[in-house]
């Protein structure tokens, strides 16, 4: 495995560990520091605003992200610790997308097999407003890189069939995978449920682009029920405001970044789970949300705030996992805090138990055996090196 020394990225968790057996290797990164531009944004006026525009603006000249100019220092490395362990198959995974054209490169240098993986699409971001021109612009960086994968790569393991789709849709006609996300239901075998004296929605994880909280907090202040509102990351200053206006007060607990470990007892330990994705123009119907998976290894019940003819919801159903309203209907949302309510009220919320084969069908161990097939395939296929 290749890894940047330090990503410089917002946050940091150093209670993860390398799993046994793993070797990683290191390159220094020298890109920028990792930002979030509207927090930044937010509040200013005048002057103060425009310094802090010129101040973000190197960064979103750097295409296709902020992340590119990590490849001055991996391609070579990485190439070296091809040739060096005589690797058949190199995998790229996305996001950030710049990290194909580390992939591309060390097939080129080494002749060794490629396998982009894709967890986020390529050819358009739902995460991105498209209605403004920076953000269209955004994403057309991204173009060159998909149409380099698709003609390059020698297998493409997407994440949903949209991405893969797309990836056909760009001419590519061989070895597309679709591999969806897994669940570890392991990590929550010895992590404990103790009700508390209110009912508790706990949503974990930061919220970036079209990602909207406000439904939901609109929903949950039209309601008089024992409920708490959980956040935990980074949860941005303008939604807290908005929170404030709505008078939720100590209806609201913000937890900042925490490590791993901790984000999982916490959802375990929860009444309810919050899943929140937007619409996003219909491409938030295939969003791949890893936090469903962990949702339904938490076996916590779930309020789904997603599209209801998306892959999320159609999941949440299947495994019987909760409540599913569309993004923008704060009245069903509010119905269904109600409804959530008043039945632990009246008799709790009992862990959800997914059949045993949807169990099997999520768990991480088949999605690896998955992979692993793949990978074997390319290998007997043939791999070489310069």
């Amino acid at each position: 495995m290749l890894a940047p020394t330090d990503p410089r990225w917002l946050h940091r968790d150093l209670g993860l560990a390398v799993a046994s057996g793993v070797c990683v290797h290191r390159a220094p990164f020298v890109g920028p520091r990792g930002r979030l531009p509207a927090e930044e944004l937010y509040g200013t006026r005048g002057f103060d605003r425009l310094a802090k525009r010129l101040a973000l603006t190197p960064r979103r000249l750097l295409v296709p992200d902020e992340c590119v100019t990590w490849a001055t220092t991996a391609v070579p490395r990485a190439a070296a610790i091809v040739r060096r362990y005589r690797i058949d198959v190199v995998v790229t995974t996305s996001p950030p997308a710049s990290v194909h054209l580390i992939g591309a490169a060390v097939r080129r240098v080494t002749h060794a097999r490629w396998v982009a993986d894709i967890r986020d699409a390529l050819v358009a971001n739902p995460n991105r407003g498209v209605e403004r021109m920076a953000a269209r612009l955004k994403e057309r960086t991204q173009w060159p890189v998909a149409h380099l994968v698709a003609e390059r790569a020698d297998a493409v393991v997407a994440v949903t069939e949209t991405i893969a789709s797309e990836m056909h849709a760009l001419g590519r006609t061989r070895a597309v995978v679709v591999i969806a996300n897994g669940a570890d239901f392991d990590e929550y075998e010895e992590l404990g449920h103790q009700p508390g004296p209110r009912l508790r929605i706990t949503h974990t994880g930061s919220f970036f682009g079209l990602r909207d909280t406000r439904p939901f907090l609109a929903a949950l202040a039209g309601t008089e029920a024992e409920v708490v509102a959980r956040f935990v990351g980074d949860f941005r200053r303008a939604d807290v405001d908005w929170a404030r206006e709505l008078g939720l007060g100590k209806r609201l607990e913000l937890i900042s970044f925490v490590p791993r470990a901790r984000a999982l007892e916490l959802q375990r330990d929860s009444e309810v789970l919050l899943l929140l994705l937007a619409d996003a123009g219909g491409r938030g119907r295939d969003v791949p949300s890893g936090k469903l998976y962990e949702y339904l290894a938490a076996r916590r019940p779930i309020l789904a705030v997603v599209p209801p003819d998306g892959s999320a919801a159609e999941l949440v159903h299947r495994a019987g996992a909760g409540i599913v309203v569309a993004p923008e209907d704060t009245d069903g949302i509010r119905a269904a805090i109600t409804s959530l309510h008043r039945h632990w009220r009246l008799e709790g919320l009992p862990d959800v138990e997914l059949p045993g084969d949807l169990r099997a069908s999520l768990s991480r161990y088949t999605r690896n055996q998955e992979y692993a097939a793949l990978l074997e395939t390319i290998h007997l296929n043939g791999g070489g090196h310069g």
